[in-house]
């Protein structure tokens, strides 16, 4: 009897449900640390440089074929799945070990990935002058360096050749920099220039301004323009003659030899041969090169610095734009709105609005303010540029227009509710001083509520900055021409279509043709999302901290 009073009494206390919380809390933790220490240990590795394996291979036809590659993945599979795809497996086998091995050499083998049974290996060999070259198009190329060429010429071979790719390659790089910085830098400018020209043009032509003044000043300008480029083109001719100056020719499995233009490579190394200490370094440079490079090969390979600029600047600008509205519309509804059946019915609304899918603010914001708002600022502002569209087409700013309106909710929320908790008494002695309602809710109820609002908006930040269906149809692009932010007036163009991170791992996971390659860059690519998500989160945190200590006495 004393054992059920005593069960019944904790059962009373509560405590069973107090665990149960805990339990539930504590099982959430590991799930969520779980998926992100799998999505790092998928991602990050994919950056380690893996050993080049030389395998001779027994085809189905008998035929021993010999490859090169890297083993990316193993797992074991039932024999009687093999049977039955009419592999041919040993006797009284129950699993056999299959590899995923990449071959690389696109151009060579038209397919990067092969995969290989255990059984049906004949030899493996791991010898250190394999080379892994990394190209600018055609993905990897395995296999041992043979030549090296001078405008045509062999001028090394071997060995020889291998030493001497090295500071040929610090060469071509420079060079091959130097001429991204003048055809995105220079040349960029210069067709930007050409183009306000033509629009500076046509708006005189509308206006019935074009005097023979203005068009000897326009021609003026164009010429100087013409001539930059001009120059600038020859420029680029003796760059280019000299980066095709050198090539290596490469030996491939199978004896084949394949000639790549220096101009192509991006960076050789054979990681038979490399240190720990080598790995490291070359780690940490793929790394660098995955945040702050450029995509290329269908957003399979480079770096996704583009997407990362694009998700901040869009969040930034959707911040600037949904705080000033979510606080007036708090402030009307607890401040100055009469509480009464429409006040209530409004705050419904604000409520199930939170609950709208993301889709349906994207249709809105394609049929508001890119057909409806920008079509009708281009016939206002931009008739020059018709009938090609300036606003009237998707961009970061309607981009960011729609995703503040998708929080907009959540902004209102937790602004009104910190509005609430500011005590009657303080507004009371505000006015008591003399103070009018307008000063007082500027200057004492909302630097009060302020770590509310701060709250409002890291909940805004963080879904805005992983939605992706409203932004397929606002604005966002699988590969953008330039960023929305450059040295050209006026500077910041939120005309312009941008890539994000999300429609980044949407891209690469479900739409790339090549889908072992774009697996890895998925995992880390919604990695850095989440960590440009915390980034964020815990600046908005840092600000809502100090404004809460800041307004603490007050409180108290």
């Amino acid at each position: 009897m004393s054992s059920n009073r005593n069960i019944r009494s904790w059962f009373a206390s509560g405590s069973p449900w107090v665990w149960l919380c805990a339990g539930a809390v504590a099982a959430s933790l590991v799930a969520v640390f779980g998926l992100l220490a799998l999505i790092a240990v998928r991602g990050l590795s994919f950056f380690w440089p893996s050993d080049l394996v030389e395998v001779e291979y027994r085809e189905r036809d008998g035929q021993i074929v010999q490859l090169v590659g890297e083993i990316r993945d193993r797992e074991e599979v039932p024999a009687e799945r093999l049977r039955s795809a009419g592999v041919a497996v040993p006797e009284g086998a129950q699993e056999i070990t299959r590899y995923l091995f990449k071959i690389g050499n696109r151009d060579v083998y038209g397919l990067d990935f092969r995969t290989l049974v255990a059984h049906d290996i004949v030899k493996q060999d791991r010898p250190a002058n394999l080379v892994v070259m990394e190209r600018r198009e055609w993905g990897d190329l395995f296999g041992q360096v043979s030549a090296l060429k001078e405008a045509g010429q062999v001028i090394a071979e071997g060995e020889a050749a291998w030493r001497e790719l090295t500071a040929r390659l610090t060469r071509a790089e420079q060079l091959y920099a130097e001429i991204r910085s003048i055809e995105k830098g220079e040349i960029g400018a210069i067709n930007h220039g050409m183009e306000r020209l033509r629009l500076r043009q046509r708006g005189l032509e509308l206006e019935d301004a074009l005097t023979e003044a203005a068009k000897a000043e326009l021609a003026a300008e164009r010429a100087e323009l013409d001539q930059r480029y001009s120059g600038l083109q020859q420029r680029l001719g003796s760059l280019y003659r000299d980066i095709r100056r050198d090539s290596v020719v490469m030996e491939v499995a199978g004896g084949r030899r394949v000639e790549v233009d220096m101009s192509k490579v991006v960076r050789v190394f054979q990681p038979n041969a490399m240190s720990v200490w080598d790995k490291s370094q070359h780690y940490a440079a793929k790394l660098w090169e995955f945040v702050s490079d450029e995509p290329r090969e269908a957003n399979t390979e480079g770096g996704i610095f583009p997407a990362i600029f694009g998700t901040v600047m869009m969040v930034i600008i959707m911040s600037i734009f949904v705080t000033p509205f979510g606080v007036v519309a708090a402030l009307y509804l607890r401040e100055y709105a009469k509480q009464g059946p429409l006040t209530r019915l409004i705050r419904i609304a604000v409520n199930n609005l939170a609950g709208v899918p993301s889709i349906v603010y994207g249709v809105f914001g394609l049929g508001f303010f890119v057909y409806f708002l920008g079509g009708n600022l281009d016939q206002l502002f931009y008739p020059e540029a018709l009938p090609s569209p300036t606003f009237g087409t998707p961009g970061i700013l309607w981009s960011s227009l729609t995703l503040a309106i998708l929080t907009l909710p959540v902004v209102i929320v937790a602004t009104e509710e910190g509005l609430a908790r500011v005590p009657r008494s303080v507004r009371e002695g505000s006015l008591a001083l003399g103070a009018t309602k307008a000063e007082t809710l500027w200057r004492v109820v909302l630097p009060m509520a302020s770590p509310a609002l701060m709250t409002g908006l890291i909940l805004a930040v963080a879904r805005a900055a992983g939605e992706v269906a409203p932004l397929m149809l606002v604005g966002v692009v699988k590969l953008a021409p330039s960023l929305p932010l450059d040295d050209n007036f006026p500077y910041l163009h939120l005309d312009r279509k941008f890539m994000h991170l999300g429609f980044h791992i949407f891209d690469v996971g479900f739409q790339s043709p090549n889908v072992e390659a774009a697996r890895p860059l998925v995992y880390a690519t919604a990695l850095l999302l989440v960590v440009v998500i915390i980034a964020l989160n815990l600046t908005a945190v840092a600000i809502r901290n100090r404004l809460r200590e800041k307004y603490r006495t007050l409180e108290s």
